[in-house]
């Protein structure tokens, strides 16, 4: 089991007989010596009565009621708005706490995964070949964009929301999002609104932003997901001492993933706002996916479904290729459609799991989900989702675990869930500089902040690019490139080293250049490099 997403159990539970370990380690949790005391003479006699099943049980009550303390005492530290706030998210992390807890191993038998019916993944040729109604405006009239803005940039070296990179003609995320939909209603003389997902990391810079869509003909809306607390990988404690979100105390919080979105939705009042204006769908993607546009023939499929038989989730895949070995598959489980991750998968089975072969589609992470069945499964309290158990290392050297859910890992939940294998270009991510020197080329082009590849580009495949840690951050890929090389002929590109590119460069075939430490490569302005190996030193000096 892969410890960065596993479905991990806790240390305390998997100690087998070695209780006497469990008791030393109980001073973590007892609040005082009399405490402790009591807590060991508890556990063992448990062990001696009935076994290792009671002792892990009151394990988990001590390990639980000492959690739901601390939770408290950090309620405490302050008041009002900001207390109440809290509260609803610690009663969501009580529930995620409570159930990783409970995890007893893999959440999936291997030998019980069976491929989804023929029918539950539907390719987008069948469900385009439908055509449209003649009065789009009606679909489009029921749905929301949901776009999930939490993350930040700091992985390409920006300050602030991802959302706010500007990825083409000076256009950021979000300007694209807001053009995208602004230009549909317009179009169709429609009010589709946009929903973004704040973490507490992007809201208050996103906020400052939106003041400049205001005369858009887009409404925009934002939630915030729930603010978690991060917990101390031996004592299973909260890390932070309060609530502030300031100095070494802001480390001890994170949101808890994308699958928060129901929760955190609901708890805001704007999904039954939205319910109330008529509204049946939303899209959700993540905001960095640049091909995750609407797409009016699966908005048609959904909304022209009988309501007995009407789909409440769909999950758009696409084919796999060995860049993408590693994302989740839909699969046939207990006679539900569900989605596999990697981390799920028992390590003997990981290569399997990874081949193209067998597992043949990945979730793109554009979903479509009935807003009425959300809200049902919430009141319900049915929406069961795999836990992910994040490890990660603060500042200090502390090492700590974050619990997390996917949005997608609801599938299962929803009736007459679908998958539609969809175009690569519906996925479009951008996660590096190598992705953003793609959507910045010719390759695309871009329409009413929508990237389409270029008609010149004679295979619909996009390239291969590699750029070396010299570009990782935006500004340092920005200073290297004079002007982004021609790339419609580019199959392959391997950059690594001090490398910088002068204007009008053309790149065609497989490209590698590769400058070694202490060297630099300038390529001149207007080469062209077909099927070149570059490497050594080559210095262009200004005279």
């Amino acid at each position: 089991m892969s410890e960065r997403h596993g479905l991990l159990k806790h240390p305390l539970v998997v100690c087998g007989c070695y209780a006497v370990l469990a008791c030393l380690h109980l001073h973590t949790v007892a609040t005082t010596k009399k405490e402790a005391v009591w807590l060991h003479v508890e556990i063992l006699k448990g062990v001696a009565n009935g076994g290792m099943a009671q002792f892990q049980e009151t394990m988990r009550q001590q390990l639980e009621s000492s959690m739901h303390d601390e939770l408290e005492k950090l309620l405490d530290t302050t008041t009002g708005a900001e207390r109440e706030v809290s509260k609803k998210d610690f009663e969501g992390f009580k529930n995620l706490f409570h159930r990783f807890l409970q995890v007893k191993g893999p959440s999936v038998e291997w030998i019980k995964i069976q491929r989804p019916p023929e029918d539950s993944i539907q390719p987008y040729d069948k469900i385009a070949a439908r055509g449209l109604p003649d009065n789009v405006a009606n679909s489009l009239n029921k749905l929301v964009v949901v776009k999930l803005n939490g993350g930040l940039g700091t992985s390409m070296g920006c300050k602030g929301p991802k959302s706010l990179i500007s990825v083409r003609n000076e256009n950021t995320f979000l300007d694209l999002t807001v053009q995208q939909i602004e230009h549909l209603n317009k179009t169709y003389n429609t009010d589709v609104p946009l929903v973004l997902m704040n973490s507490f990391n992007t809201d208050e810079d996103t906020k400052k932003i939106l003041q400049k869509y205001t005369h858009h003909r887009v409404k925009i809306h934002t939630f915030n997901q729930s603010r978690y607390p991060r917990i101390n990988k031996e004592s299973l404690l909260p890390v932070s001492t309060n609530l502030r979100m300031t100095g070494q105390n802001a480390e001890g919080w994170y949101p808890p993933g994308h699958g928060d979105i129901y929760a955190s939705f609901y708890n805001s009042g704007l999904l039954d706002q939205l319910i109330e204006q008529g509204k049946e769908y939303i899209f959700v993607s993540n905001i960095d996916n640049l091909g995750a546009t609407v797409d009016l023939h699966i908005l048609h499929h959904l909304v022209s479904q009988p309501n007995g038989k009407r789909c409440e989730f769909v999950m758009e895949v696409t084919d796999k290729t060995r860049a993408d070995v590693k994302g989740g598959t839909l699969i046939q489980y207990e006679g539900k459609l569900r989605l596999l991750e990697i981390a799920q998968v028992p390590k003997a089975h990981v290569d399997e799991f990874k081949s193209v072969s067998k597992f043949k589609i990945f979730n793109t992470n554009n979903l479509w989900i009935s807003l009425p069945a959300i809200k049902r499964l919430q009141e319900q309290n049915a929406m069961d989702m795999e836990i992910i158990v994040n490890p990660k290392t603060l500042d200090g050297g502390q090492n700590v675990i974050q619990l997390e859910t996917a949005v997608g890992a609801a599938i299962k939940c929803f009736d007459n869930a679908l998958g539609i294998n969809v175009p690569r270009s519906r996925f479009l991510p951008v996660k590096t500089t190598s992705d953003l020197l793609l959507v910045m080329s010719n390759l695309y082009s871009l329409d009413a902040g929508s990237l389409n590849m270029s008609p010149k580009r004679e295979f619909p495949t996009t390239p291969h690019v590699k750029l070396g840690s010299s570009f990782t951050k935006v500004q340092e890929y920005l200073i290297r490139f004079e002007s982004i090389p021609d790339m419609l002929e580019l199959d392959h590109l391997t950059v690594s080293g001090d490398v910088t590119f002068g204007k009008n460069v053309s790149l065609k075939g497989t490209v590698i250049i590769i400058a070694n430490h202490g060297d630099r490569i300038d390529i001149p302005a207007g080469s062209m490099l077909e099927n070149k190996i570059v490497s050594g030193n080559l210095r262009i000096l200004d005279h």
